[in-house]
């Protein structure tokens, strides 16, 4: 059983209130429930953690190093500038697959650039809350062929 780590950035703690328009109504943990049930799918053990603060992710990806198979990230508004976040993830070994609950590309100009692309392995975006499953499936096809 390999560990996939999950990451949640700023603001999505309050998903399910959030404009629910753009990122629908279901909560963070209603994701994550749905996440770690794709991973256990797949013999793989999910950890998640949310944080208003990206020293705390930088964190977390520093102790995913030499522990975890791969890291699921969605950054939301780090995404779009949050250079610690990208270098501490480009140390880490395994895959990473970003992750957006919208799809970054129909919004606004300043959200179509990513600082975390460039160190991802790849990007599932725009499909809601199926996107958390998708990643998970990424990561384990990833796993499986030796990523």
């Amino acid at each position: 059983m390999s560990l996939i780590v999950l990451l949640s950035g700023p603001n999505l703690n309050l998903l399910g209130e959030r404009q629910p328009l753009i990122y629908g109504t279901a909560t963070l943990d209603d994701l994550v429930d749905r996440a770690r049930a794709a991973a256990t799918k797949h013999g793989h053990e999910l950890e998640h953690l949310q944080s208003n603060h990206e020293g705390e992710l930088v964190d977390a990806v520093h102790r995913a190093r030499g522990l975890a198979a791969a890291i699921i990230v969605n950054g939301a508004a780090l995404t779009h500038y949050g250079w610690s976040l990208h270098d501490a993830l480009a140390t880490f070994e395994g895959p990473v697959v970003e992750l957006h609950i919208s799809n970054p590309e129909a919004r606004e100009e300043w959200r179509r650039t990513s600082v975390l692309a460039p160190v991802a392995t790849g990007t599932i975006q725009g499909f809601g809350g199926h996107g958390y499953e998708l990643a998970v499936e990424a990561v384990a096809r990833l796993l499986a062929d030796g990523a």
